[in-house]
């Protein structure tokens, strides 16, 4: 292959063209994180401003994540119709519309309505911004890129549990307990609406660059816009050759077998590869994360004997640790590979769970119930966090793969919804507490790790190094 002499010029200037690109989408994973993060902090204070019972609390926290389900299942149309760069602004729009709203409500009605708009915008970069990502990327740097999406949504988490912590009122080991009342007082009557408006800054940076991304090539090339995608295409490989080598795969991918327009997810040829992105996208959620990062705060207050500001503190080192992990799996996804970091990580997150859950049982709280919760979240970023964002973003042939990621995802926010929802009533519940000691929920997330771990062996198969269209072979 003949090098052009200013090559290492041009290898640089398009590295940093991906990297600007990824950058950008993945501040929707970023909102992610802030605002699913968010809802940690603050339910603490506006369940007891509202007096909510568990099952109107659960519906506070879980009704953003139905919005989410119906953002992810009409988001394959609008990527279709409408490409992946005005997806993503329009969630930025409904971010920005939430962040507002959220803040402002004097009933429980009024709160979920703007739960439920931030949850579509959620719904449509959560399939989104991976999506783009993965189309842009180079095979051998896409398990990468793609994992900076799941990295911007711990970073979401971290900064928004930061943020909550300082409007909470910050470190108050020292403060006399009128002191504590005082800012205890504040929080439930205003400070939990700015923990809410706290979230403009970044849905509106992200509204603001999104201006500034092209299109997806593959995206391009479906609308039968060659010439605009050649040129992105350039833009993002550092020779000619190798970017007129992927304009070609991209043409023969999209010209072999049944057109764009007849393809759907659930013909026989696409069947499998779909159950295995809508298992993977259920199993990440049964298998207890979400539940633990928007009920952290209470779990800490609660089960584990923190006081409410206290609570806010420990949730720091929640998102610290989880922060520090997806960087050990960006650094790992693309040369460990995507299923023994799977196998890993899901074990860890088992043991975790059990740790907790006997800790409780036994009425052993303290340091070996908080160990057990950070190696939990410790595993799932090491796996479940990322991969699941990098296999869903690549194991779906270029025909179907809006349609197929929009159900994948679907189903992951449905699921979510439900953890979400169930989660606080069967904490509350008589057999939890009776039986169980408040250890039930932490058994049944155990019981789904287990699952995860044989689902992953039989099922998942390794896609380290492959071009999206050397993955379609596959499923052929």
């Amino acid at each position: 292959m003949k090098v052009p002499q200013n090559s290492a010029d041009r290898t640089r200037k398009s590295k940093f063209y991906i990297l600007a690109i990824t950058f950008v989408a993945a501040l929707g994973g970023l909102l992610f994180g802030y605002d699913t993060g968010v809802i940690g902090g603050s339910q603490l204070y506006f369940t007891e401003y509202f007096s909510f019972s568990a099952t109107q609390q659960g519906w506070a926290v879980g009704s953003a994540l139905f919005g989410c389900l119906f953002g992810a299942a009409v988001s394959g149309f609008l990527i279709n119709k409408f490409s992946q760069k005005n997806a993503l602004l329009l969630s930025a729009i409904l971010f920005t519309i939430s962040a507002w709203g959220s803040g402002v409500p004097e009933s429980l009605n009024m709160l979920v309505i703007f739960r439920i708009i931030g949850g579509i915008g959620l719904g449509i970069a959560s399939m989104t911004a991976p999506m783009y990502i993965a189309e842009i990327a180079p095979p051998n740097l896409r398990g990468r890129l793609v994992s900076y999406y799941q990295l911007a949504i711990v970073i979401g988490f971290f900064v928004v549990f930061v943020a909550t912590y300082f409007i909470g009122g910050g470190n108050t080991y020292d403060l006399s307990p009128e002191e504590i009342t005082a800012i205890h007082d504040y929080n439930v009557n205003r400070g939990w609406r700015l923990m809410f408006w706290s979230e403009l800054i970044p849905s509106s940076l992200f509204f603001v660059l999104l201006l500034f991304v092209p299109n997806s090539p593959r995206w391009l090339m479906l609308k039968g816009r060659n010439e605009e995608a050649k040129v992105i295409l350039h833009k993002m490989n550092d020779s000619d050759e190798v970017a007129e080598q992927e304009y070609r795969e991209i043409e023969r991918s999209l010209k072999e077998g049944v057109s764009v327009k007849k393809a759907s997810p659930f013909q026989p040829k696409y069947r499998k590869v779909l159950f295995i992105g809508v298992a993977l996208s259920i199993l990440q959620q049964v298998t207890g994360i979400n539940a633990i990062l928007y009920y952290g705060a209470e779990i800490f207050s609660n089960a584990l004997g923190y006081g409410p500001e206290d609570a806010l503190k420990q949730q720091i080192l929640l998102g610290l640790v989880n922060l520090v992990f997806t960087f050990v799996a960006i650094y790992s996804v693309d040369k460990w590979g995507r299923k023994p970091l799977l196998m890993t990580g899901v074990t860890g997150m088992l043991l975790g769970l059990l740790t907790v859950g006997f800790s409780l049982y036994t009425g052993q709280l303290g340091i070996v119930s908080l160990v057990g919760i950070l190696v939990f979240i410790a595993s799932f970023a090491l796996s479940m966090g990322p991969v699941t964002w990098v296999l869903l973003s690549e194991i779906f042939p270029n025909k179907i793969r809006g349609m197929a990621m929009s159900i994948a995802v679907a189903a992951q926010w449905l699921f979510n919804g439900i953890v979400a929802s169930v989660f606080p009533i069967l904490v509350k519940s008589n057999v939890n507490e009776t039986a169980f000691n408040g250890a039930l929920p932490y058994f049944i997330f155990g019981f789904f790790c287990v699952i995860t771990i044989v689902f992953v062996y039989r099922m998942i198969p390794e896609t380290k190094n492959k071009s999206l269209e050397e993955l379609e072979r596959i499923w052929d």
